[in-house]
């Protein structure tokens, strides 16, 4: 085989290898975080805008 056919393969391995990483990782993430739980983060120093009528 002609060794650009080789890293021309190797690439497209890789493509697919990654973009199939992303997928996988998009579909399959961890629900770290339920409704209205603040998620550790610390909101009491920031105030509402009381300003909007």
């Amino acid at each position: 085989m002609n060794i650009q056919v080789i890293i021309i393969a190797i690439l497209f391995a890789a493509a697919v290898f990654y973009v199939g990483r992303l997928l996988y990782k998009s579909l399959f993430t961890k629900k770290s975080c339920g409704s209205n739980c603040k998620c550790g983060v610390d909101f009491s120093a920031i105030e509402p805008d009381k300003s909007h009528k």
